[in-house]
């Protein structure tokens, strides 16, 4: 198995990935690769000429473990429709009924039992109870109860409409990835695994139409690995890339930047998902920041439904956090991020910017594309704002403000010692005169319009919804699994790339449709379930299966 970023042995993984709170591992540049520039604003692909929207940074995780390192820690799973939609697309046995097992045999919940969920799997799953919340999260609960929403104590039993504790993979306020929970000392000492760690694939090796291995440069020095199958697990971004540099991909791009055709998939690289989010911020009061029961700031969400047709149940999700980045600041602000949670917006796309696999792909998510999650945030959008009109969150917010992720916030949540003192400085300015900090949310935190000015009427927020609406880093659905006749899968519903063969993917990119939720827990469930599927296919007389891992 190679793996570019570090390793994270049991014992020495470093503070910044078990830390509970969000924000420390995704800001530090040990755990990420940090040059990749995505475009979000929908833009159509049938006017190549025309000028790309501006570039955001889109981070992506280098260290074992993936984006269960560095995320939020959510363990959710998302709707039964939305698997039950990839069977219809095309992913025979990937309906409800034969995912299940498998995100029950990922997780160990220390919560619940019964028919939903899992009680001895490698991922511990809980919740913050409502006790045990920041007061600021007990004042959202309440704004949502006058709201007329209910209280749902279990995320991940019966998929309906509510507000929840989050449930989260994280034990004794620890976070759990994927590396933690599968790679521990006794796996480690089997004859079958070997880790390759800072170690970049370059390429894919073929013989003809199999592939037989992989390229990599191993610190610093050149290597290759082979064995009977392949599997491709570097998201959904670079997993198309890597294929397209191997000549997997639409004959036309293929040919534009000088590759030979391989292997003729249109879709590789096509159709790429992510939910598209809108947030609103507002200035936490002093008394209201503590929570002695936890490091965790994300306690709290809601998913509601919309009632634009064609949506289904809960086709709406919102997070409430108390503290929006890691350092002094965030501490002072609170976020409420709200995102279309069955988003119908998919043409996305990831194409070569030059053959070198040492840049960065073009990325163009093109959120927005259906008009329909447009209409849907500007909604959700209003109810937010209307709820900091409550007496609950009068009480403990002021200042409320809509807030985007842009390139100046994210450089100064970079993770390092000069941020740490220049955002306590701000910090304390902020706690003085009211007008002080209106001026310090208006001129170095807020990017556009206050909420008032948005607000104003529909032109003026759809206009900043466009230009604000980032993902929430689910990228996904850019190999995607499919039927037989369909000219767009690039994956079969075992993850193995068409056209070609010894080569698998197994990561979000083979989604059909990005689900109702987090990628984290989708993700680790298609890998048990494809392991369930290589082990069943495994001749019992053939030597041991080697398998390079990418």
């Amino acid at each position: 198995m190679c793996e570019a970023g570090e390793d994270t042995p049991d014992g020495r993984v470093p503070e910044a990935i078990l830390d509970s709170r969000s924000g420390f591992a995704s800001r530090d540049p040990r755990f990420i690769w940090s040059q990749l520039r995505v475009t979000t604003e929908a833009m159509s692909h049938n006017e190549p000429d025309a000028p790309r929207p501006r570039l955001v940074r889109y981070e992506q995780a280098r260290v074992l473990g993936g984006g269960s390192s560095i995320n939020g820690q959510l363990a959710n799973r998302g709707a039964p429709h939305d698997y039950d939609e990839w069977q219809q697309r095309g992913a025979n046995g990937w309906r409800w009924e034969t995912v299940l097992p498998y995100f029950k045999r990922v997780e160990r919940d220390v919560d619940f039992d019964g028919p939903l969920h899992g009680t001895d799997g490698r991922i511990p799953v809980r919740r913050v109870f409502p006790d045990n919340w920041s007061d600021y999260a007990k004042a959202v609960a309440e704004a949502f109860k006058l709201a007329g929403y209910r209280y749902v104590p279990d995320q991940n039993g019966e998929f309906q409409d509510g507000y929840y504790p989050l449930t989260m993979s994280n034990l004794y306020d620890r976070r759990v990835s994927a590396a933690v929970g599968y790679l521990g000392p006794t796996v480690r000492q089997r004859d079958n695994l070997t880790i390759v760690t800072e170690a970049q694939v370059s390429g894919l090796l073929f013989e003809d139409t199999r592939c037989v291995g992989i390229r990599a440069v191993v610190r610093g020095r050149a290597q290759e690995f082979r064995a009977n199958e392949v599997i491709l697990c570097c998201g959904a971004i670079h997993s198309p890339a890597m294929l397209l540099r191997a000549g997997i991909g639409p004959v036309g791009h293929l040919r534009e930047m000088g590759i030979e055709v391989r292997a003729a998939r249109p879709g590789v690289g096509q159709r790429l998902m992510d939910h598209p989010s809108i947030s609103v911020a507002s200035f936490l009061k002093a008394h209201a920041r503590k929570n002695p029961y936890s490091k965790r700031s994300l306690h709290l969400g809601m998913r509601f439904s919309s009632g634009v047709e064609g949506a289904p149940v809960g086709d709406m999700a919102l997070t409430v956090s108390n503290k929006s980045a890691w350092h002094a600041i965030g501490d002072r602000i609170a976020v409420i991020t709200l995102w279309v949670n069955k988003t119908f917006s998919e043409t996305g796309q990831v194409r070569l910017s030059s053959t070198d696999w040492r840049q960065e792909p073009d990325v163009d998510f093109n959120l927005l594309s259906d008009h329909r999650d447009l209409v849907r945030l500007a909604r959700g959008f209003r109810q937010i704002a209307a709820l900091h009109d409550l007496p609950p969150l009068q009480a403990v917010t002021s200042d409320a403000f809509p807030a985007s992720f842009t390139d100046k916030i994210r450089k100064v949540g970079t993770y390092n010692t000069k941020n740490a003192i220049l955002t306590r400085i701000g910090a304390t300015l902020m706690d003085g005169p009211a007008s002080l900090r209106q001026f310090i949310i208006r001129g170095f935190i807020m990017e556009h319009a206050g909420l008032m000015q948005a607000l104003q009427d529909d032109e003026a927020l759809e206009a900043y919804i466009k230009r604000a609406t980032v993902g929430v880093w689910h990228c996904s659905c850019s190999c995607r699994m499919g039927a037989d006749n369909d000219p767009m899968a690039v994956t079969d519903q075992g993850g193995r790339v068409r056209g070609v063969h010894g080569l698998r993917v197994v990561d979000a990119s083979i989604f059909p449709v990005v689900p109702c939720a987090n990628t984290n827990f989708p993700t680790m469930m298609v890998a048990e379930k494809i392991a369930d599927e290589m082990l069943r296919d495994e001749p019992a007389t053939r030597p041991a299966h080697q398998t390079a891992m990418a």
